[in-house]
């Protein structure tokens, strides 16, 4: 008898409706025939955290325990997730059964889902035969074919392989990173092998942005009757108004020094990766990529799109014969797209390539999906397959053609005979114009999609409203209509825009552009190795809301900006684990396990021996930098009473900066280091407010009114610093502590 694990609960249900047979349902599990099929709850398997290993003291928060690294006694633990430990003993019972004698991996088909089945299995402690059910899709017909065709578990080893070392490697970095420097600057930091590198780009195109210096810039514009011609920026007034004084004089003409017409024809897009969707989510619709997910997740559970969690924008020539039936009819016409934009003679041919198809094909469309299901979707659902839909009809549809003409002018050289005080007044290249006009002939696949958001429209388009004249030719002389209507364009230079959650997903789609070493850019550039990006298309999506919910980034509308949190995190982190050549260069390795290109073995001793200096590079870089100050809140309220160094704030406490606190193994917090001087925020009720502080820190007593004694009594009092006691009352002769 088989045992059939999938992931998730309507995952396993689609696969025992595939099977076919009498059903009986029981608790976690489906008897369906002669097999059993049963699920996960995502990873029903976790690594232990660091408090777990009882051999070791990793429950202290201390620099005296780091690096922490378990190897080779890794421990795995049930997960605490609601609901997990029942399904686990669920799955466990059947594994031990004496009647199941093979065990099926099905479980998504990609890395994660290999690691949550192998988990399973090593924690439950069986030894069976295992085949893997590797499919892309939950119809029936697919889930049929894929259980004739399963292969054995042990082909799927590099995969597995590449999935653990990722899950020990992002263990051994992330919890030796986060406590480093959390401990060496008194802050609560998370650092992340993905997360940090990428908040590392917010930060460093939101400073780019807030050290920009806006420059005021001139263009000439002249009319030229039904077009215009304009000239190059010019960043001298009185240079553009010299300029526009020449174009304007009463004899003035320009020589056509190239007037170039080509059609251009424009090849569909690709199919949708994951990445592809979120970022045309977002821009089209404003959909975060947690929800693109979420909304395409559930649209494969319910049948009606293919594998989510996918990098790959092409199908196989296997795969030809589904794609035929899909665009055969009006079942992805009738409410997708208007009928008249669908492809007369679909080219289905411009979505095969076998060598970039990885193990998953592009996201598609089912036969199960058509206006009905359509109609009984919710508002995100709806959207994203409306957009799947519509980008399938686009891949397969002609070409847009539009006639595009570019001109360059400049003065007319006899005029500048005529005229020689004024032809000498600029340097020639500054007295270039040009004009440019594209013009739609056939909309081809541009039909299937007609709105643009507001965003994607360029304010700066300066082919609008141009129609060139079809007989204008190279060397004809040509003056403004009208004659002296040319004007002055005025603008600023702009900084670069702050990222959406659109230009951030193509950032970390693409990460080889911020690598410098150009062995490993050229290697992460290489599409076949699926690898040139930070993350995967499975991640990234949850490595933004990580951001966000930790409070290194913020959401502003559509945009994510850096927070003061994530600026500071940024500051002291060591270089390396801030730039996306690292984590890149992991996923490139983990894609060269799983491809059987490097050693296990090898793969993972590299990233445990880079893990394990972590600590030591944070406590030497504030050794030589003298960053003592560096925490959530740097700001210096004045100079410590007991030792001088800066007084900083951290939550609810003034603090000498030099102090360090560790979590005892009892429970409480002590200060292990630093003078230890410290004043609460509030006294007797009152809070003390940053200007108070300064003014006390400058030696000065400060007289306030509303305190509220132990009684429940109202008093007004003065306060004074006292370098042992923090901030006391101050009666006149007889000083008293708070809360006397």
């Amino acid at each position: 008898m088989r045992l059939i694990i999938a992931e998730k609960h309507s995952v396993g249900q689609a696969i025992a409706h595939a099977v076919g047979g009498h059903a009986e349902k029981h608790d976690g599990y489906i008897q369906v025939g002669g097999d059993l099929v049963t699920w996960a709850q995502g990873h029903l398997v976790d690594l232990a955290a660091p408090d777990e290993y009882k051999n070791h003291d990793w429950g202290k928060w201390s620099l005296d325990t780091l690096p922490i690294d378990p190897t080779p006694g890794w421990q795995w633990k049930v997960s605490r997730d609601k609901g997990a430990d029942r399904q686990y003993k669920v799955v466990a019972g059947l594994m031990r059964r004496g009647d199941i004698d093979m065990l099926v991996d099905a479980c998504d088909p990609d890395r994660e889902g290999e690691a949550i089945f192998r988990r399973i299995v090593a924690h439950v402690g069986v030894s069976k035969p295992m085949r893997r059910l590797w499919v892309a899709s939950l119809e029936e017909d697919a889930i049929r074919g894929a259980l004739a065709s399963m292969k054995d578990e042990t082909e799927y080893q590099r995969l597995a392989d590449s999935a653990m070392i990722r899950a020990k490697a992002d263990w051994l970095i992330g919890m030796n990173a986060s406590r480093a420097y959390s401990l060496v600057y008194n802050a609560r930091f998370t650092v992340g092998r993905v997360q940090t590198p990428t908040l590392a780009m917010i930060v460093d195109r939101d400073r780019q942005i807030a050290g920009h210096v806006a420059r005021p810039y001139w263009k000439v514009v002249a009319p030229m009757g039904g077009w215009k011609l304009t000239g190059e920026r010019l960043d001298k007034g009185e240079d553009a108004e010299t300029l526009l004084r020449i174009v304007n004089s009463d004899d003035f003409t320009f020589q056509i020094l190239k007037a170039e017409r080509k059609q251009q024809h424009d090849a569909p897009p690709s199919l949708y990766d994951l990445t592809g969707l979120q970022k045309d989510m977002s821009r089209l619709h404003g959909l975060t990529a947690a929800r693109t997910l979420t909304a395409l997740q559930s649209l494969y559970e319910k049948r009606l799109t293919t594998y989510p969690r996918t990098d790959s924008r092409y199908i196989t020539h296997d795969d030809l014969d589904t794609l035929r039936g899909l665009a055969e009819g009006d079942r992805l016409v009738t409410g997708f797209i208007e009928p008249s934009a669908k492809p007369e003679r679909p080219r289905l041919e411009l979505t095969v390539n076998d060598a970039k198809v990885a193990g998953h094909t592009a996201i598609l469309p089912t036969m199960q999906a058509d206006r009905a299901a359509l109609d009984e979707l919710g508002d995100d659902e709806r959207l994203v397959l409306t957009r799947v839909a519509r980008r399938m009809w686009e891949a397969v549809g002609d070409d847009y053609v539009h006639d595009v003409t570019n001109v360059v002018a400049n003065i007319d050289p006899h005029w500048c005979e005529k005229h020689p005080d004024e032809g000498r007044l600029l340097p020639e290249g500054e007295c270039r114009f040009t004009s440019r006009s594209d013009q739609p002939v056939s909309p081809g696949w541009h039909a299937i999609e007609h709105a643009a958001p507001q965003e994607d429209q360029d304010d700066t388009d300066e082919t609008a409203g141009n129609i060139i004249p079809v007989n204008l030719t190279d060397g004809v002389f040509i003056a403004p209509v009208p004659q002296g209507g040319a004007t002055l364009s005025e603008g600023k230079t702009k900084p670069p825009k702050p990222f959406t959650e659109a230009t951030l997903l193509a950032a970390m789609e693409h990460a080889s552009r911020w690598v410098e070493d150009k062995e490993l850019k050229a290697a992460l550039d290489d599409d076949e190795s699926h690898s040139g990006g930070i993350g995967t298309p499975a991640t990234r999506a949850n490595i933004i809301e990580q951001l966000v919910h930790s409070g290194y980034v913020d959401r502003k509308g559509k945009q994510l900006r850096s927070t003061e949190q994530g600026r500071s995190l940024i500051d002291v982190v060591a270089t390396k684990l801030k730039d996306v050549a690292l984590t890149a260069g992991m996923e490139r390795r983990l894609s060269e396990v799983e491809h059987n290109h490097a050693d296990p073995a090898q793969v993972e001793t590299e990233f445990r021996d880079l893990a394990v200096r972590i600590p030591a590079d944070a406590r030497s870089a504030v050794r030589q930098d003298h960053v003592q100050t560096k925490t959530r809140n740097t700001e210096s309220f004045g100079p410590c009473p007991r030792c001088g160094k800066p007084v900083i704030k951290t939550g609810k406490v003034f603090q000498c900066s030099t102090n360090r606190r560790e979590k005892q193994s009892d429970g409480p917090w002590r200060t292990t280091e630093g003078c230890g001087w410290r004043a609460w925020t509030t006294v007797a009720g009152k809070t003390i407010t940053d200007t108070t502080m300064r003014r006390l820190l400058d030696g000065r007593k400060v007289s306030l009114k509303g305190f509220t004694s132990k009684k429940g009594s109202k008093f007004d009092a003065s306060l004074v610093v006292d370098k042992d006691r923090g901030v006391i009352f101050d009666f006149g002769n007889k000083p008293l502590e708070k809360g006397d």
